[in-house]
């Protein structure tokens, strides 16, 4: 796979996160993460997992609140773990996308949220278009 194939892969994802994300809200493992989702566009509802809940608290919440929820957590171990644990506490009660991290996981070559503005403005760069 090319860097050119990666980045169309990437910005066509993050052009259908930042219009779904006006509809449904994105959760991510913590602040950096929001705030770089916010760089990259995205407008709608973010939901930070580290706000001092429990997980099973914050499921709740979400599954009292939403029908529908991006989980956006990292691609990494630790974002894995998390992710598996939240989707199987919402499990028939709130519908769980993860498209996004999969799709993030699998064409960038960072292993979190937070790296995304930098690691697509470098490729951007390298493709010689404007970031």
């Amino acid at each position: 796979m090319n860097l050119e194939e990666s980045l169309e892969m990437i910005e066509r994802a993050l052009t259908d996160l930042i219009e779904r994300n006006k509809k449904i809200p994105v959760l991510v493992e913590g602040e950096r993460d929001a705030t770089a989702l916010k760089k990259l566009g995205l407008d709608g509802e973010i939901i930070i997992i580290q706000c001092g809940k429990r997980i099973s608290t914050l499921c709740d919440f979400i599954a009292e609140n939403y029908r529908e929820i991006i989980i956006l957590t990292d691609w990494d171990r630790k974002g894995w773990q998390l992710y598996r644990k939240i989707e199987r506490n919402l499990k028939g009660r709130t519908r769980c996308i993860h498209d996004y991290r999969l799709i993030f996981a699998r064409y960038s070559m960072v292993k979190d949220v937070q790296s995304m503005p930098n690691f697509i403005k470098g490729l951007r760069k390298k493709m010689g278009r404007k970031s």
